[in-house]
């Protein structure tokens, strides 16, 4: 069977092999409801208390902080709506690059008496700092900054941030599902510096889909998304996917155990990466800021991303043209176009994001191919012309 090499790692990762085997007890012999008060029942919940306090000590958290549900975007939803129904309306602030998971129910919470302030950022996709004082100036109740971009792999300092906006008394939340097993995370002292939530994902960092969690500081009040049985300290009701909780559980400890090898591994493979492709006349997007270790947001000035994907696809390499989450959809990404991007040189943008099993051959045979496959298209473009 014919498998390309996998390049696409912020949108998903391999299962890695100890986290399936943790997870096999409980898909098979180990099916008791965390609920139920009998032997299988409270080997259930011992399962999740033990994943909990795995995810809580992976990030510098409390167990009690820790909210599971089914992945990041029920975690961003549960923050941004929860928060906004226990609060008066007034302002919610974002920045212009978050995942849609959090600016679109920011815009569903117009509907209801709210006003959205889009924070922008630089050509580099960093928070521009007099933007963010001027919508802080605003007096939000609400504010969100992902900590690092799932599209070009920007790190924001959520923590200055945050400190920053501590006068106005919102709560800050950031979604940290791309930056979780990539860079070290310490919800302590991000939570000392005004940060009061963080959201996570399981399947970002060798753990399965269908897992996620919102660390949140418990003086922060939510209104849960999915009311019922009162699981979760109330904030989400429904019988628990055991399994997955105890994937997540089992993937954020190996993450946190191998994470410094893991960033330099990544960070000399993605050197490689982006010499290779400035050798070949590419704009890498973001390339002054610093970067999560593995990403590189690039495009090639009149070749459609689209197009170069699925021909890279056919030659062995699996790639993105953005994010994962909006891949249907054919305008250019949002995140480009608020740095200040040209569309047409957006139009052509390809994300490779590498992971611990690609190696520096693989990254040397998709630059070979990457370079084949430009003078094909520009080829095909001169007889057209």
């Amino acid at each position: 069977m014919f498998a390309p090499v996998y390049l696409d790692h912020n949108a998903t990762t391999p299962l890695d092999p100890r986290v399936l085997e943790g997870m096999l007890p409980y898909l098979r012999e180990q099916y008791g409801n965390a609920s139920s008060r009998h032997e299988y029942g409270r080997a259930a919940r011992r399962a999740i208390d033990e994943a909990r306090q795995r995810v809580a000590y992976a990030v510098g958290a409390h167990p009690t902080e820790v909210v599971f549900t089914s992945g990041g975007s029920e975690a961003n939803n549960l923050f941004v709506k929860g928060a906004a129904a226990c609060l008066t309306p007034g302002a919610v602030a974002i920045s212009a690059i978050e995942h849609p998971c959090v600016r679109e129910p920011a815009k569903q919470l117009v509907r209801n008496g709210w006003r959205l302030r889009e924070i922008a950022v630089d050509a580099n996709c960093r928070v521009a700092s007099a933007d963010f004082q001027a919508a802080m100036a605003e007096k939000p109740a609400i504010v969100s900054v992902m900590l690092a971009n799932n599209e070009t792999g920007a790190v924001q300092d959520v923590g200055v941030l945050a400190a920053q906006a501590r006068e106005t008394r919102a709560w800050f939340h950031t979604d940290a599902v791309q930056a979780f097993g990539k860079l070290p995370l310490d919800f302590r002292a991000l939570n000392g510096a005004g940060v009061h939530a963080m959201t996570l994902s399981a399947h970002k960092l060798g753990g399965p889909k269908g897992a996620g969690a919102l660390v949140v500081d418990k003086r922060v009040e939510l209104q849960p998304l999915i009311a019922g049985g009162g699981h979760e300290r109330g904030l989400r009701s429904g019988t628990e996917n055991v399994a997955a909780i105890v994937g997540f559980g089992l993937a954020a400890e190996l993450a946190v155990a191998r994470l410094d090898a893991r960033a330099a591994q990544l960070a000399a493979l993605r050197a490689e990466l982006d010499a290779g492709l400035k050798a070949q006349g590419a704009t890498i997007f973001a390339g002054a800021a610093e970067r999560l270790p593995n990403t590189s947001y690039f495009a090639f000035a009149g070749l459609d991303g689209e197009t170069l994907v699925g021909k890279l696809d056919r030659a062995g390499f699996a790639v993105a043209a953005g994010a994962a989450c909006s891949s249907a959809n054919p305008e250019p990404s949002r995140v480009l176009l608020a740095m200040g991007i040209e569309s047409g040189l957006a139009r052509g943008a390809v994300r490779v994001s590498l992971g611990t099993e690609n190696t520096i051959s693989h990254v040397r045979d998709f630059l070979a191919a990457l370079q084949t496959t430009i003078s094909q298209l520009k080829g095909l473009t001169a007889l057209t012309s």
